[in-house]
C-alpha cells in the first residue's frame, strides 16, 4: 500500500460515522487508517460506562467525535438532552482517550462566540453562547480541557455542508427547484465549510502515520478554528448555491431571491451575526492550504453529480 506497510496501519474510532462529516472522514482517510464506525443504537457516548467497554474493545490510536445534537432551534426546548450529547458526551470520549493514551479530536461550533466581534475570530477570543446549543457546545469543550487529557484537538467549524446530510445547500437547492421567490437572511456573515475540506484539516492536524511520506508532524494540541476562506452572508451565500446549480443543469424555478434582515425571519434559537474565524493558527501549524468557499462550492457540485 502506497504510504506504508498495513502491519502500521493506526486504528480510528469514529464516534457519530452515520453524519455528514464522519462520512467525509471515511472518504479522506488514507488506506493507513483503520476506521471502526459508532453510532446510536449500538455506541451511546453519554454512557459513560459503555463508551470505556467500547473504546477499550477497540484501544485506537485516534478518536474522532463527529458525534453532537445539531438541532440549534430544537435545543432551545431540549437544552438538558442537548447538554448530555454535546456536554457530557466529549466528556466522556476524552476521560476514555486519557486512559488508553488516544488523541480526541472532536468538532465544535462558532456558536460558542456571540457574533459581535467584527473581524475574524481567534481561538483565545473570550467566548459567549447565545443559544442553548451554543451554550452546550461550549460545555463539551470545557469537559476536554478540563479531563486532564493532553492530546486533543477541538476544532470550531462554520457553516457546514456535504454529502450525506441536511444542510443550508441541499435546502436551497430544493427550495429554489419549488419557488419563484426566496426570502434569505442578509445580515449574518460567516465562512461556508466544505466536509470534505474539513476532513482533511483533521488528518493534517493529525500528521502522518508511521512509516507514511508525508514529512509534517502532528501539529500542537489544542483548539483551532477552521473554515473555508472568505466570508459571505447567507443570502450571498444562496445566491451563490443556485447560480452554481443552474451551471450544473438542476431544474431551479426561482426568479428572485430577497435579502431580509435576521428580524424578519424569526427562529427560537438566536444566531452569531458574524461567525468568521481566523485561519492563522491551524496554516501555521499545518502549513497547509485552507480552500476558498467559492472553489469549495462548486467541488461539492461537481461530486454531488457523481
Amino acid at each position: 500500500m502506497a504510504g506504508g506497510d498495513m502491519s502500521v496501519r493506526r486504528k480510528l474510532a469514529l464516534v457519530g460515522s452515520k453524519g455528514m462529516l464522519a462520512a467525509a472522514v471515511r472518504s479522506c482517510a488514507g488506506a493507513e487508517w483503520e476506521i471502526a464506525e459508532l453510532d446510536l443504537p449500538e455506541f451511546d457516548l453519554t454512557d459513560s460506562s459503555l463508551v470505556l467497554s467500547v473504546l477499550g474493545n477497540i484501544s485506537p490510536q485516534v478518536i474522532v467525535n463527529c458525534a453532537a445534537y445539531t438541532n440549534v432551534d430544537g435545543a432551545e426546548a431540549e437544552e438538558a438532552l442537548a447538554m448530555r450529547v454535546n456536554g457530557e458526551g466529549p466528556g466522556n470520549l476524552a476521560r476514555v482517550a486519557r486512559q488508553l493514551g488516544s488523541t480526541l479530536v472532536h468538532i465544535s461550533t462558532d456558536y460558542v462566540f456571540d457574533g459581535k466581534k467584527r473581524s475574524p475570530y481567534q481561538e483565545d477570543d473570550p467566548v459567549a453562547p447565545m443559544s442553548a446549543y451554543g451554550r452546550t457546545k461550549l460545555a463539551g469543550e470545557r469537559a476536554i480541557t478540563e479531563s486532564g487529557l493532553e492530546r486533543f484537538y477541538i476544532v470550531r467549524t462554520s457553516w457546514l455542508y456535504g454529502s450525506r446530510g441536511k444542510n443550508f445547500v441541499e435546502t436551497i437547492v430544493r427550495l429554489a427547484a419549488e419557488r419563484d421567490e426566496l426570502r434569505i437572511v442578509a445580515d449574518q456573515v460567516g465562512s461556508p465549510t466544505f466536509t470534505v475540506d474539513l476532513a482533511h484539516a483533521i488528518f493534517n492536524l493529525l500528521g502522518p502515520t508511521p512509516h507514511s511520506s508525508r514529512l509534517t508532524p502532528h501539529a500542537p494540541y489544542g483548539i483551532y478554528h477552521y473554515a473555508n476562506s472568505g466570508q459571505c452572508s447567507w443570502y450571498e451565500f444562496a445566491c451563490a448555491i443556485i447560480s452554481v446549480a443552474q451551471h450544473q443543469g438542476l431544474p431551479i424555478k426561482v426568479r428572485n431571491v430577497l435579502p431580509i434582515k435576521t428580524e424578519e425571519y424569526p427562529l427560537p434559537a438566536q444566531r452569531p451575526a458574524y461567525s468568521v474565524f481566523s485561519k492563522d493558527k491551524y496554516r501555521s501549524a499545518t502549513k497547509a492550504v485552507v480552500p476558498d468557499w467559492q472553489t469549495s462550492l462548486k467541488r461539492y457540485f461537481k461530486e454531488r453529480s457523481r
